[in-house]
């Protein structure tokens, strides 16, 4: 079984950073995609930003420029926990969400491709 586990949310004033983390409990055999995604209650959770493996990302329309994903060898499967990180600057109220950690990958060379989620960290943006 792999957990992820994201953290670094909280509450910030518009125009803040914060900066989320997701680790994941063990290493993967191969990573597809690193992605962070969020959810308002009433809404679908929405895709905020991709990585794949090599190395290309891609952000929705309202946070480019503003978010930044990054992450260490894990996009290689070589890192022992593959860990992700989401800049976020110049923050906005409509920013508030749950936001949460997604990996694509194969934890064992027999495993299939799948999808991996982390319970979520709160981001509040208000004055």
């Amino acid at each position: 079984q792999v957990q992820l586990v994201e953290s670094g949310g909280g509450l910030v004033e518009p125009g803040g950073s914060l900066r989320l983390s997701c680790v994941a409990s063990r290493r993967f055999f191969g990573i597809a995609t690193m992605a962070w995604y969020r959810q308002v209650p009433g809404k679908e959770r929405e895709l905020v930003t991709i990585m794949d493996t090599l190395g290309f990302t891609n952000y929705t329309e309202s946070v480019k420029g503003r978010f930044t994903i990054s992450g260490d060898d894990a996009i290689t499967g070589d890192a022992a926990k593959p860990t992700v990180i989401l800049h976020m600057n110049r923050l906005k109220p409509e920013d508030t969400a749950v936001y949460y950690c997604n990996i694509e990958g194969w934890v064992t060379e027999s495993a299939g491709r799948r999808n991996y989620w982390g319970k979520g960290t709160l981001v509040v943006v208000s004055a």
